[in-house]
């Protein structure tokens, strides 16, 4: 099992690189690993709201770094870039056949089960939450789970070695105008929720600097 020690050493030395080693590409099984670990990350009620566009394709980085004005180097210098899709409204409706599909053929509940957890959602979303009422909202409820899968990808990656950064830096409805263009997103099942990169440093970084424990965890006895 992986000791304590090398997973916060791993956590240490993780920082957003802003410029990779263009020279140095990650190897094909290592990046692999890095996407399980985003395909295995925990999602509300499951329900996986992501999808991951893997950009190599030169040309098409190009053309994203005209609208992207937070990843002008990594676009030209990272192993790989990963744009992260989030899944809109209408695909999150608690009726939708994404999630309906997701239930029956996914998880593999019974009828009954998906009866009752498909009227769950459906409250969770219009009461519990309010979410259901407004497109922006239901979908940065989505974008906000790939931000789990987002870290797990990072994190995973330093553990390995491997050297991240995600990003934000960019026009939304750009980007997302463009992969349509580009026969790579339907704007009606998905926007772009964030982009990481990922390859070698070719820097060393400042060191890293947050605030210290007692600023931000109580525990309540």
């Amino acid at each position: 099992m992986i000791q304590k020690e090398q997973i916060l050493q791993a956590y240490e030395t993780r920082h957003a690189t802003k410029e990779f080693a263009a020279d140095k590409t990650i190897a094909q099984e290592d990046f692999a690993f890095i996407m399980e670990t985003a395909r295995l990350s925990p999602s509300s009620f499951g329900f996986e709201p992501w999808n991951f566009l893997v950009v190599q394709n030169r040309a098409l980085r190009d053309k994203l770094s005209v609208v992207s004005w937070g990843a002008q180097k990594q676009l030209a210098t990272a192993s790989h870039f990963v744009i992260i899709l989030a899944r809109t409204k209408q695909e999150m409706a608690a009726d939708s056949d994404y999630v309906v599909n997701q239930m029956k053929n996914v998880q593999l509940l019974p009828e009954n089960v998906i009866t009752a957890k498909s009227a769950m959602y459906d409250k969770f979303l219009k009461q519990d939450f309010e979410l259901f009422a407004d497109e922006r909202v239901m979908f940065e409820w989505a974008a906000r789970q790939t931000y789990i899968a987002l870290g797990n990808m990072m994190s995973s990656a330093a553990m390995i070695g491997i050297d991240s950064c995600p990003i934000e830096g960019f026009d939304k409805k750009q980007a997302e105008e463009l992969l349509q263009a580009e026969g790579l997103l339907d704007k009606e099942r998905f926007g772009v929720a964030c982009m990481v990169a990922f390859g070698y440093r070719k820097n060393e970084p400042r060191p890293k600097t947050r605030q210290p424990r007692e600023h931000l965890i109580r525990y309540v006895e």
